[in-house]
């Protein structure tokens, strides 16, 4: 309990350390990406002053500087205005031409990415210069969403892996607890076994020992199950229509008759391979599910059908139904709408249709106050 505790605590820890990294990764990318956009204000300023210079240049004026400033932006689009008329573009195809609707649609952009620069070059004469950010600072800004989607990625991965693992510990989990109760369940099962046949021995009622076999046979069974459950089980080439008419049969004679029991099959065999100890225990789980959803009191129908290659094994009641956002949550471990139970059978249940017999569940259908239908389907061996 205490390494699992601390194992926990660990876990957390190496969560929160990671998303602080994450953290001051994308911090720094937004100061770096600030800077870099105070220095390019810096250098369109800049760039403004040296076009103010150039317009009031005269015979004396050393034009070297602006020039050499002017020309040394190669990455920075410029559109330069005046009185909301285009007069100059830099680094923009200047076969656009200056008043086109396509350098209008970029002027459009450059006004939302940045604040125009207003150049007075004359007192009351007013030009505005826009930029747009250059292609390193589009890069940047990018960046961070490049980043938080391979982070959503690696979470993704990581949160499969840990469902993944812990699922796997449960399987094995249960897996050890049913062989465990296989195992325990053995024991006392031989000494039934000694027992009845020193009744025999004694000339006790033949009936007695006879309902003793049956409910020993019954352990026998259920210890077989339970001890397959986390192996591989052996699959045979069985009639699969008399191996489900066996375990609804043997439901049949030991439940309320309150209860009416139809059985509808094609009066042939099909055959599938199965485990049959593992499928009777399906059709019990399915059937048992229905009994307790009608509350004892009701009409059970067993129907099976072939199509195509497939045989559909259906289990209808009239109990009280199941909500449609509940069709899949059923089949998981621990759901359960009794108030006893553990809420493994059907669970259970899909794992040996889906895993070991790689066949299909699922609810057919449902309605509230009306019953349920779930069913199983196989491919048949033909």
């Amino acid at each position: 309990m205490q390494f699992s505790e601390r194992r926990n605590t660990t876990r957390w820890i190496i969560i929160f350390i990671s998303f602080l990294i994450v953290s001051l990764i994308l911090w720094n990318t937004y100061t770096f990406f600030q800077i870099f956009k105070n220095e390019e204000r810096l250098k369109m300023n800049l760039w403004a002053n040296a076009q103010k210079t150039l317009i009031n240049a005269d015979e004396n004026t050393d034009v070297n500087l602006p020039l050499e400033i002017l020309s040394n932006n190669s990455s920075i689009p410029i559109i330069l205005t005046e009185e909301d008329r285009i007069i100059n573009t830099v680094n923009i195809d200047e076969d656009l031409g200056l008043n086109s609707p396509s350098t209008h649609k970029i002027l459009k952009r450059l006004k939302g990415e940045n604040d125009p620069i207003v150049i007075e070059y004359v007192p009351g004469q007013f030009q505005k210069l826009y930029y747009g950010d250059s292609a390193l600072l589009n890069k940047l800004k990018y960046y961070p969403i490049a980043l938080l989607l391979i982070i959503f990625l690696f979470g993704l991965l990581v949160y499969n892996f840990y469902k993944s693992t812990k699922v796997a510990t449960q399987n094995k989990l249960w897996a050890g607890m049913a062989k465990e109760t296989a195992h325990q369940i053995g024991t006392p099962l031989s000494s039934l076994i000694g027992w009845v046949e020193i009744l025999k021995a004694d000339d006790v009622d033949e009936s007695i020992t006879m309902e003793i076999e049956k409910d020993i046979q019954r352990l026998q069974t259920i210890t077989e199950r339970f001890s397959k459950i986390g192996s591989i089980p052996t699959l045979e080439n069985k009639n699969i229509i008399e191996e489900t008419f066996q375990a609804y049969t043997y439901l049949q004679s030991r439940f309320s008759k309150q209860i009416e029991f139809h059985f509808e099959a094609p009066d042939k065999e099909v055959f599938a391979f199965i485990n049959p100890t593992l499928h009777g225990w399906t059709i019990e789980n399915l059937v048992k599910n229905a009994i307790d959803a009608m509350k004892g009191k009701g009409k059970l129908t067993l129907s099976i059908e072939e199509e195509k290659g497939t045989l559909k094994i259906n289990v209808s009641d009239t109990g009280s139904g199941i909500q449609k956002n509940q069709f899949q949550t059923i089949f998981e471990p621990g759901f359960t709408t009794k108030k006893r139970g553990w809420g493994l059978g059907l669970s259970l249940t899909k794992r040996i249709v889906e895993e070991y017999h790689k066949g299909k569940i699922k609810v057919l259908k449902s309605e509230i106050g009306v019953g349920t239908t779930i069913q199983i389907s196989f491919k048949t061996n033909i």
